[in-house]
């Protein structure tokens, strides 16, 4: 059985055996063959798979993408593996998240400006709320996203500090990049300071990064994206995981392993 979110965080290797239980990491869920497209897709220029970055022509063979997925994600570097199971490396999701701890411990310390949104609120949510709630304990300002934002036939709300989109009173699972621009641009428009870190999800995160924000970002193996902007230097750090599994909870001794790296517990 999967451990249960507790106070104490997990050992390294607890989490390591719990994400891949629970299919966080390992053999996740998503097929290689649904992986293998969207990489397909990036390097033809699909911007819906860009996520809010400007990735050019500099990734136009597919090749690549699975390069550098298989060296930041831990996907089969197999180019002869077309279907069936792919993976995520448990030791790279747990070393990204000591990357971010490293990334959150400075925020902490500087009080900083700190921006949380999710393009996956069935999955993260809690995950993101946590983690503003423990900087917003440690002094930073967790920021608010300013005034009535309509974007992408939804509406930009915010709930316990995460940014998210909301359709027909149902908070909405997306890819887009325009959301964060909508808070971007309006924050620019009232004279108001930009965040300092965004941590987020999909074009969330892409779209900060793309600005010159600091930005980490949470990225599943068909999201190649983020994985190419941190290994651009447009992101911090990305952190490969399953985005969506079969219960939220699964998720909680992640946060607790990040939060006691960072030192906010």
């Amino acid at each position: 059985m999967p451990i249960a979110a507790a106070a104490a965080a997990p050992t390294r290797a607890e989490l390591v055996d719990h994400l891949v239980r629970t299919r966080i990491a390992g053999d996740v869920a998503t097929p290689r063959e649904n992986n293998l497209d969207h990489y397909r897709k990036l390097a033809n220029g699909d911007r819906h798979y860009w996520l809010g970055l400007e990735l050019g022509d500099r990734w136009r063979d597919e090749q690549d993408v699975l390069a550098v997925m298989a060296e930041r994600c831990g996907v089969s570097d197999d180019p002869h593996h077309r279907h069936g199971q792919d993976t995520i490396d448990p030791e790279l999701t747990v070393d990204a998240l000591d990357r971010t701890a490293a990334v959150l411990r400075k925020a902490a310390a500087d009080r900083q400006r700190v921006l949380f949104a999710t393009g996956h609120p069935g999955g993260l949510l809690d995950v993101h709320r946590a983690t503003a709630e423990a900087l917003r304990a440690k002094g930073c300002e967790i920021v608010t996203v300013p005034g009535v934002l309509t974007v992408d036939e939804g509406l930009v709300v915010q709930f316990a500090g995460v940014a998210m989109l909301e359709r027909g009173a149902t908070l909405w699972h997306t890819h887009s990049p325009a959301p964060m621009a909508a808070i971007l641009d309006q924050l620019e428009r009232e004279g108001a300071p930009l965040p300092d870190l965004v941590m987020a999800d999909h074009g969330w995160a892409g779209c900060a990064g793309q600005r010159g924000i600091e930005a980490v970002g949470f990225a599943d193996c068909n999201d190649p994206a983020l994985f190419l902007g941190e290994a651009e230097g447009t992101l911090q750090v990305t952190i490969p995981l399953d985005d969506h599994v079969l219960s939220p909870r699964y998720y909680d001794p992640l946060t607790a392993y990040l939060l006691d790296a960072a030192g906010l517990v």
